[in-house]
């Protein structure tokens, strides 16, 4: 995928009708939330290449064009969709989408609530993936549901939803599916509004839901995470002890919704990086199964994870799939990096956060096709430079009652790391981190601080969640080492 492109090398200033219309066409077919939707459709893709007899890619093949849907392009019009070529080794800009919804008894039952919320569509998952045009590293980016953003005027089904300003970031999918009626409205609006907010041009998506997520981690044989304190939650009805637990479909989907009683801090930010975290091992337990063996155990996870989303129609192609796999069976995980947006406590509502000015770095990483990673010397900067932050760490500690005295923590450490890694500083090669000349653990992917208890990253300025470090979290706290 090509980037927009920027004027003055800045991002595009949303200014609704009057802004150039982003590049993109979003179609779709299945439905469901994020984190599975990454790796479902890793594993589905990866599944195929190794169960091709002809009645199998018959069957996997009708699922696929039966759910297919028409796209909905910036003008309203009706487009043609642009298959992936398994062949073209280009980079891939695909947007994730959770949809929040009640529809349906499974949903309802996972999700809580009564029959009158089925009408009730949001999407509280948003993750935009690029996958490399070599095949070698994947990078996926958090955007928090609570951001506030400008959002660009768009098309649905049943006509167009004016621009809007400072508004919600989960409002964008909600508005346009109140309006179009339909999935394809929602996720059109959203496909609009973050290539205007990142100057991408991301043309594909893939959108799950709760009943989508579960079943996807049935049909792979539940997964396995590192719970760094015992884990309760009223609402989702979770209960987790510390420790190494397998987590059932379940199980797992309410752990990516969870933000209330311990193990949380009540935010949406925190929730974004344990979701980054359940793809990671989701990935891994893909992988440990050996999905390019034939079998019908394979056929069965192919099949489910199909029927559990909702993809573009460029996604939409068994043989495109069946390619895609075959080019990412051997790609480590180690080289997956995840992060969500940086952020910042918003001026206007401190309940509400912003896209900092450190977001620009990483939507330009994108632009450029590079890995979301950062040299030592330039994580050393990013340590030292939090000296002089804890000013704006302490605000950003009061983007919600819930979070202010761990973010408050995060300041203090900022503070501290006046002595930052030097540039001869080497990755220990068990966690994957740094430890400076302070003692601090440093995360050399995104240069933030790691909290030895819990493994959870912070960005050195803002004080913020931004990821969780999955090979020091699961090596130190559970004691058992990442797979490589």
């Amino acid at each position: 995928m090509t980037s927009r492109s920027t004027r003055n090398g800045k991002l595009p200033n949303v200014r609704g009708g009057n802004a150039a219309k982003p590049k993109h066409s979003i179609g779709y077919i299945s439905r469901h939330r994020v984190l599975s939707v990454f790796v479902a459709a890793l594993v589905a893709v990866v599944a195929f290449s190794g169960t091709f007899a002809a009645a199998t890619y018959l069957d996997i093949d009708t699922t696929i064009r039966n759910k297919a849907v028409k796209v909905i392009s910036s003008d309203g019009s009706s487009t043609s969709p642009t298959t992936i070529d398994q062949y073209a080794g280009k980079t891939l800009n695909i947007l994730i989408l959770g949809q929040d919804t009640r529809s349906g008894s499974e949903n309802a039952a996972i999700g809580g609530g009564d029959t009158s919320d089925a009408s009730n569509h949001q999407s509280d998952t948003a993750m935009v993936m690029q996958i490399s045009a070599d095949r070698s590293y994947i990078n996926l980016v958090s955007i928090p549901r609570d951001s506030l953003v400008d959002a660009p005027s768009c098309q649905t089904t049943k006509g167009t939803v004016a621009a809007r300003y400072n508004v919600m970031f989960n409002s964008i999918f909600a508005t346009g599916y109140a309006t179009g009626g339909d999935i394809a409205s929602a996720a059109s609006c959203t496909m609009t509004a973050v290539n205007a907010l990142t100057g991408l041009d991301i043309s594909n998506f893939i959108v799950v839901d709760f009943s989508g997520l579960k079943s996807m981690i049935d049909a792979i044989g539940g997964v396995d995470v590192c719970i760094p304190q015992d884990t309760e939650d009223s609402y989702t009805n979770l209960k987790l002890s510390k420790g190494y637990q397998h987590l059932t479909g379940t199980q797992a989907t309410q752990y990516a919704r969870m933000r209330h009683g311990t193990g949380t801090d009540g935010s949406d930010i925190m929730r974004t990086t344990r979701q980054q975290y359940l793809i990671k091992a989701l990935l891994n337990k893909a992988v440990s199964k050996n999905l390019l063996t034939s079998s019908s155990e394979l056929y069965q996870l192919a099949k489910a994870a199909i029927s559990s989303l909702q993809l573009s129609e460029g996604l939409a192609s068994t043989t495109g799939l069946a390619g895609l796999a075959m080019s990412l069976a051997n790609i480590d995980s180690s080289h997956i990096y995840a992060q969500t947006i940086p952020v910042e406590a918003a001026p206007s509502d401190k309940n509400r956060v912003v896209w900092s000015s450190s977001a620009s770095e990483v939507w330009a990483k994108f632009q450029k096709a590079q890995p979301l990673t950062q040299s030592t010397q330039s994580t050393s900067s990013a340590s030292a430079s939090s000296s002089s932050s804890s000013a704006a760490s302490s605000t950003a500690s009061s983007s919600s009652a819930s979070t202010q005295s761990s973010s408050s923590s995060a300041a203090s450490a900022s503070t501290s790391t006046s002595s930052s890694a030097s540039a001869s500083s080497s990755v220990n090669a068990t966690t994957g981190l740094i430890t400076n000349s302070s003692g601090q653990l440093i995360d050399p992917a995104t240069g933030g601080i790691v909290d030895p208890e819990t493994g959870t990253i912070r960005d050195a300025n803002t004080g913020q969640y931004i990821g969780i470090a999955d090979r020091y979290l699961q090596y130190t706290v559970c004691g058992v080492p990442a797979q490589e």
